[in-house]
């Protein structure tokens, strides 16, 4: 049953990744952006936090070798989801910001 959880937080980096993308490819009437960006990052943070649950499992559990084995993968893993999704969106509240900017003196 906790296996799930290795499978859950995978696709919620999934999720946490896709979402910026697709919010910086939609159109220009997209007033929803902020929504999606909080979303996504709420997906990275219940990824990495599956991942801490699973971990104490292992702890739980008292299987050390699996532990000492996957411990290093864990911590390059959630920190590549980490500092991706942040600059994913980062990058989306670049975009959005220049294109408000931009109609917001187009009205004017």
């Amino acid at each position: 049953m906790m296996g799930w959880l290795n499978i859950g937080s995978l696709v919620l980096g999934l999720i946490a990744w896709i979402l910026p993308v697709v919010n910086i490819f939609r159109s220009r009437n997209n007033s929803n952006w902020v929504v999606l960006s909080m979303l996504s990052i709420c997906a990275c943070v219940i990824s990495l936090y599956f991942q801490l649950l699973y971990n104490n499992y292992l702890v739980k559990i008292e299987d050390w070798s699996a532990l000492m084995d996957t411990s290093g993968g864990v911590v390059v893993a959630g920190s590549v989801l980490l500092v991706i999704t942040l600059f994913l969106n980062i990058m989306t509240f670049v975009v959005y910001r220049n294109r408000t900017t931009t109609e917001s003196s187009k009205r004017i």
